[in-house]
């Protein structure tokens, strides 16, 4: 193996790419980042909901998982090659709402193809063998990422050697589907402003009230013309503002739809039946004060996929951060993803010799 490192970003076209619907996009783009030696073992990222193929990044750049994959890192891209596509729907690079609709010759909007999280997955099939990709090591995602990741365990079990869903569920809850209604009537009835306040929305879901309690302290601001507004209601309207500048609402609105589909039992038999169809070993990473993920679920989970003789493993961290704990914190759960990515080589090279 040559462990020359590389990074590089593109587009792969898939003609004709045929959704669960029936649907047909006549063409499909998908965005993506490639960054490790073009030999060496392949991993899939799936990212969350408004994250994007640039996992990695650049130095000027740096990507929303640098602090856990590249040179040296818990994934070393000395000894990986790391793929992230940018999703259907989404609105990186890849087609969505933004994109033109052939009959109508114009945006999609809001009236681009609904999607499932298996249609994500699919593209991300074909966008692989596509690169010239025919087995993957392991797939990693954290939240809509995750539900990607066990998806790719039932779809594609003879193309990877293993799974690292992080900070999600084996279905998504009627609770998470009730804070997406909410987020979803926002930007339809609010205008402009109504992807900041689904944002907001979010946030309150994504983080802990320890954390939030614990950071602002019902402090006040010390700058500005009015002093009598909170800081959390600043920092909340700054992070609304800041996604509104950076996203696009109508993906929003088709990735929410997207989450709300997320059921690996559907058309299987149901949870129990398809906790049989996982051939490869899936280790998990809950966070705790996850609200709309509970830890706890993801740990049944796989702990019924041990039962019924599965490899499986799962992993509680301690954090205030709640659900967004797979996107900060990378010293307390890193370790558990190199720790098997290790094992599982060390596996491959005994059936070698």
């Amino acid at each position: 193996m040559s462990h020359q490192p590389c990074y590089k970003t593109g587009t792969v076209t898939i003609p004709n790419f045929t959704l669960e619907s029936g649907e047909t996009l006549s063409e499909a783009e998908l965005a993506y980042e490639r960054c490790g030696p073009p030999d060496a073992p392949a991993i899939l990222v799936c990212h969350a909901l408004t994250g994007h193929h640039r996992t990695i990044g650049t130095p000027d750049e740096p990507g929303w998982w640098r602090g856990l994959i590249g040179k040296g890192g818990y994934i070393d891209t000395n000894d990986y090659q790391v793929v992230t596509f940018n999703v259907l729907g989404g609105c990186n690079g890849s087609t969505g709402p933004q994109g033109i609709d052939p009959e109508k010759v114009e945006p999609y909007g809001v009236h681009f193809p609904r999607l499932t999280i298996r249609d994500l997955v699919e593209a991300q099939y074909v966008g692989l063998k596509i690169l010239g990709f025919n087995r993957l090591k392991a797939v990693i995602g954290g939240s809509l990422g995750g539900m990607q990741v066990l998806e790719w365990g039932l779809m594609y079990p003879d193309f990877i050697e293993a799974l690292f869903p992080i900070a999600v569920t084996p279905t998504f809850s009627d609770y998470g589907i009730a804070f997406n209604h909410i987020a979803k009537q926002a930007i339809l009835h609010a205008g402009d402003q109504g992807l900041s306040i689904a944002r907001m929305i979010g946030m309150m879901t994504y983080r802990s009230d320890c954390l939030f309690n614990e950071r602002f302290g019902r402090n006040k601001q010390a700058h500005g013309e009015d002093h009598d507004t909170f800081e959390v209601e600043s920092y909340l309207t700054y992070q609304g503002a800041k996604l509104n500048d950076r996203f696009n609402k109508e993906s929003y609105l088709t990735l929410l739809d997207v989450m709300n589909s997320h059921d690996i039992g559907r058309g299987r038999g149901g949870l129990e039946q398809v906790i049989h169809g996982y051939q490869v070993p899936v280790y998990g990473i809950g966070f705790t004060r996850d609200l709309v993920y509970p830890p706890d679920v993801l740990g049944a989970f796989l702990t019924a996929i041990q039962h019924e003789g599965g490899i499986a493993g799962y992993y509680e961290v301690e954090s205030k951060y709640g659900h967004d704990g797979f996107l900060v914190e990378f010293e307390k759960w890193g370790w558990i993803v190199k720790e098997k990515l290790t094992e599982l080589d060390a596996l491959v090279q005994e059936k070698q010799v």
